[in-house]
């Protein structure tokens, strides 16, 4: 099958847990360091690890999937929920990005959760 994301191509699994990113791309992330090299995870579970693998790697960027487009957005401005009842990957408590916040209230509306900023669910992934 071939892929619609040019990040899965050159990224087909995930370096920390070899799951298939495609099949994640709905929560896949994607890691740029200054240095011009780039990892691509499949959440933000395996995000934590390469961060704390790399630590002191200067990071250009972090994008995450949307979760209802599955397109790449700064993680940093997406807008995250965390927890609610649709089940998270590779996590008890899910996290999940979305580019708009109205797609983030809608969501919380349909499945509860709430809504967080980068740093928090990042730390909350650091934790488990």
């Amino acid at each position: 099958m071939e892929s619609t994301y040019a990040d899965v191509k050159m990224h087909q699994a995930c370096p920390h847990c070899g799951m298939d990113r495609e099949k994640f791309a709905h929560s896949r992330m994607l890691i740029t360091y200054s240095d011009g090299t780039s990892v691509g995870v499949c959440s933000i579970h395996c995000a934590v690890t390469e961060l704390k693998a790399n630590r002191g790697k200067k990071i250009k960027m972090v994008e995450v999937a949307d979760l209802d487009t599955k397109k790449l957005v700064d993680a940093e401005k997406a807008i995250w929920v965390i927890g609610g009842s649709k089940k998270g990957v590779m996590t008890r408590t899910p996290k999940w990005a979305f580019a708009h916040k109205a797609d983030a209230v809608a969501f919380v509306g349909k499945n509860g959760g709430q809504l967080a900023t980068y740093k928090d669910a990042l730390a909350l992934a650091g934790k488990e």
